[in-house]
């Protein structure tokens, strides 16, 4: 019986043998490797694309600088007899002059970021919109998003006191966990050493909303 059950096994592992030889003999008919895709070492894989990043030929028009809009509307203002005021902020929220720029960048200021819900009140894909920010500063709009709000992140973590959530939820983040994530990858800081950096004497509450 053992003799059998031996020779049955034999035979078997012989069927197995000639099947995977037979498979083989396909695969390489098609010009396929017999490696599978999960073998990094095989030819089949060629590791992670390499995706030209696009840069603006020409000029572009305007510099991040030129288009920021503070999130403060007042500031503080001392008199010589020592009293303190606030006074209205002067500052430009049409800077461009271009109607749906001017109304992404007042966008991004009130602390809103879903940039598809601002493409749809207008009209427009949002990879229209990226493409109207590219033109206009050769940054890439989502890019330029996220440079707007860490500025109001440093603004907000500077001139006040107000708590981290606060803070996220004003400059766009939306959650202090967010914020913790942005901070850590733009700076590897927390908010807290973010704050310490930048906040000289008298600078919470030398601007108001």
């Amino acid at each position: 019986m053992a003799v059998i059950e031996r020779g049955f096994a034999w035979d078997l592992r012989k069927k197995c043998v000639h099947l995977q030889g037979t498979i083989q003999k396909n695969a390489m008919a098609k010009g396929n490797s017999w490696k599978t895709r999960n073998d990094h070492s095989s030819s089949y894989y060629r590791g992670p694309r390499n995706i030209a990043r696009r840069s603006l030929k020409s000029d572009a028009q305007f510099t991040f600088e030129q288009l920021y809009i503070s999130p403060f509307n007042r500031r503080r203002k001392y008199h010589e007899d020592g009293t303190v005021e606030y006074v209205a902020l002067e500052k430009q929220t049409s800077p461009t002059g271009i109607h749906v720029m001017d109304d992404f960048l007042r966008y991004l200021a009130e602390g809103k970021s879903d940039m598809k819900g601002f493409a749809d009140r207008h009209g427009l894909k949002t990879t229209e919109i990226g493409a109207m920010i590219f033109i206009l500063t050769g940054i890439k709009g989502i890019k330029f998003r996220q440079m707007f709000q860490m500025r109001m992140v440093d603004d907000l973590l500077r001139f006040t006191a107000l708590p981290f959530g606060e803070v996220a939820r004003l400059s766009g983040l939306g959650s202090d966990y967010n914020m913790y994530l942005a901070l850590r990858r733009e700076y590897n800081m927390s908010a807290t050493e973010r704050r310490n950096l930048l906040q000289q004497p008298n600078d919470a509450g030398a601007f108001d909303f």
